[in-house]
């Protein structure tokens, strides 16, 4: 093409459209462009932005013993373990032939375990930056550690949910339903595991003995997939989250429904326009707190529900702009942390129902965070393409 072809070619480029796509984009910024996308790229409060990643970034874990390193990984089909204090790269997961949506460290941070959605699963040792066991599932939907041994758990699209002894490799399958098992937690204990699945069901499985406990189903079960599942310190009680928009606690010892939390005064909901989807809810993810007898569930719709579990009643109603994607419980008090799709991480103090204070960042929504043991640093995972380290250290604690 001639340079009068380019040029005429370069007129019908909308710059603002493409600059807000490109990973670059931040090149492009000029004094005057405070406010960026929505106000989102106005403010970064973050100390160390990690940007190896090439596309969306679906998942972050710290290491459990030192917190001091962090996995991430990404629709690049790339994984990386880097350090927190500089977002230094130690090594990369490499290998992966499709996005990363799974990955952790051992309860010891001896080994990290990378999963990808075809279902190649990988585990590298650490301190010698090294691989050493792979193994090929179906789909792959969640993976998890054993909170006391070198055993990992993940759950399929065809409704089977696996077990593995990590470098050995010896390998025990639970058969689900006929369908997706969409999440899992292995209890407090190490003997038992809770796994969700799409038709509604959930199954509290002996790890040992490979046989299934508890069924809830039908009535007792929910209407629609499971979203999330929790348990809390001791394992006494499990919290399990769906797309029928409500939370189940359920006693882990006799498999029964304790209570039901639903969201009755949602916003009235509109009636959907011409090609207009009606607005949809969901639960994306809950947590008890340690501390007090607290459960948190976050909505799609924004909403973060605190229930008070000696009363079973909803305690306060924390509203978010835009949907969340995940909470996590501090480990030693009354604060609950939320990621949403607006982009920013936000601590509230759930006595008061109140929000604590907020952190900025991130050019598009959060995917995936991690808070460390002393809720000093909180480590998020973005659609832009980064992952950034936020430290929430407060004086008052």
């Amino acid at each position: 093409p001639s340079a009068d072809d380019l040029a005429d070619e370069m007129e019908d480029v909308d710059f603002d459209e493409e600059g807000a796509e490109e990973p670059d984009a931040e090149a492009w910024e000029t004094e005057d462009d405070e406010g960026g996308e929505d106000g989102m790229e106005a403010q970064d409060d973050s100390e160390v932005t990690f940007s190896l990643h090439s596309a969306s970034v679906f998942c972050v874990s710290l290491d459990p013993k030192t917190n001091t390193l962090a996995v991430t990984g990404g629709e690049d089909d790339k994984a990386f373990v880097w350090r927190v204090s500089d977002g230094e790269l130690l090594f990369e997961c490499s290998g992966h032939k499709d996005s990363v949506t799974c990955a952790g460290f051992s309860h010891d941070s001896v080994f990290v375990a990378t999963g990808d959605m075809s279902g190649l699963i990988k585990v590298w040792r650490v301190d010698a930056k090294e691989e050493v066991w792979s193994f090929e599932v179906g789909d792959l939907e969640w993976m998890e550690w054993h909170p006391q041994a070198h055993v990992l758990l993940a759950g399929t699209a065809d409704g089977n949910s696996w077990m593995w002894k990590i470098p050995s490799g010896d390998c025990k399958t639970f058969q689900g339903p006929a369908c997706p098992a969409t999440c899992g937690r292995i209890l407090p204990d190490g003997k038992q595991a809770v796994v969700g699945y799409e038709d509604g069901t959930m199954r509290i499985w002996d790890l040992k003995q490979g046989t299934s406990l508890h069924v809830l189903k039908g009535q007792d079960g929910h209407q629609d997939p499971l979203t999330c599942v929790a348990s809390n310190q001791d394992g006494s009680l499990i919290m399990t989250g769906s797309v029928d928009c409500q939370a189940k606690l359920v006693n882990s010892a006799t498999g029964k429904v304790v209570c039901v939390f639903k969201m009755e005064s949602m916003a009235p909901k509109v009636p959907a326009g011409e090609g207009e989807e009606a607005e949809s809810n969901s639960v994306e993810s809950l947590g008890f707190c340690n501390v007090m007898p607290l459960a948190a569930v976050g909505y799609l719709d924004g909403t973060l529900a605190i229930y008070d579990l000696s009363t079973q009643s909803l305690r306060h109603k924390c509203q978010h702009e835009s949907g969340i994607v995940q909470l996590l419980w501090e480990e030693s008090s009354a604060v609950v942390y939320t990621c949403s799709l607006d982009g920013a991480v936000r601590l509230w103090d759930a006595r008061l129902g109140k929000m604590i204070s907020e952190y900025r960042g991130h050019s598009a929504e959060i995917l995936d965070f991690a808070v460390n043991k002393d809720a000093s640093i909180v480590v998020t995972t973005s659609g832009d393409h980064q992952a950034k380290v936020f430290c929430v250290q407060r004086p008052d604690r």
